[in-house]
């Protein structure tokens, strides 16, 4: 199957979604039943996290390969940049950063995919891409 600058942009969109509604939750889960806390459940969490990541640049990286328009192509690589320190930087704990900075990456993250969606509406799929 071949991916397309549109699947790209629904598959990062949903990523993104998916990913705040990881990070709203998980708290809530620890809250509702502490005995959740384990190493194991925060390894999983941990793992599920990275995953994001992972779907997520696939989707940014072909979304900026695709998109005429430059100011989007570099916004999805600092943005998806900046998540990816902070992800990391939640992991290994260097540093106290809030996590509202996660979310509003993450929602950046979307936007930027959905405003890409937009921005390539239009007849077929020649209108917005590089692709030949």
């Amino acid at each position: 199957m071949r991916i397309t600058t549109r699947n790209s942009d629904y598959l990062g969109a949903i990523a993104g979604v998916l990913c705040i509604i990881h990070c709203i939750i998980t708290p809530l889960l620890f809250l509702i039943n502490a005995e959740l806390a384990t190493t194991q459940t925060l390894l999983a969490l941990q793992v599920v996290g990275y995953i994001f990541l992972i779907v997520s640049f696939f989707a940014v990286y072909k979304s900026a390969l695709n998109t005429t328009n430059n100011i989007v192509k570099v916004l999805f690589f600092v943005v998806w940049g900046f998540l990816l320190f902070l992800i990391l930087n939640e992991s290994l704990g260097a540093f106290r950063i809030a996590e509202t900075f996660t979310f509003i990456s993450a929602f950046s993250l979307s936007a930027l995919h959905i405003y890409n969606l937009k921005y390539c509406e239009c007849k077929d799929e020649s209108c917005c891409t590089n692709e030949q």
